[in-house]
């Protein structure tokens, strides 16, 4: 059994917003007001970032539209004692998930952790 780092991307929808940086703000109050409601105060949560196509330089990774706008977020957690890189993923979902019901999770990434005690 290992520890591991798992990353999900998170598309969180907020209404009648009138700029991106309102969005922004938003999303990331109420998300992580979710998530400390559950006790999930460890769950780690940003923005996400998108290259720009021109330059490549990362920018804040929200949309505004008709006063409606998506925001990507970024929920990292370690998972302690599973049994592989997928198991990791389901339990990470699992508890994250509930938390924030009917937002679309998926996770992008996971990578073993090192062991403290080697």
């Amino acid at each position: 059994m290992s520890d591991y780092l798992v990353g999900m991307e998170a598309a969180w929808l907020v209404r009648e917003v009138g700029s991106v940086d309102d969005a922004i703000g938003v999303a990331v109050s109420e998300a992580g007001r979710r998530l400390n409601d559950a006790g999930l105060e460890y769950v780690e949560l940003e923005v996400g970032a998108t290259g720009c196509p021109a330059c490549g330089e990362p920018f804040d990774s929200a949309f505004v539209s008709a006063g409606t706008a998506i925001v990507a977020l970024t929920l990292e957690m370690e998972v302690f004692g599973a049994d592989g890189e997928d198991h990791a993923a389901r339990i990470a979902k699992s508890e994250v998930g509930p938390a924030l019901q009917d937002t679309p999770i998926e996770v992008v990434h996971t990578a073993e952790t090192e062991d403290d005690d080697e």
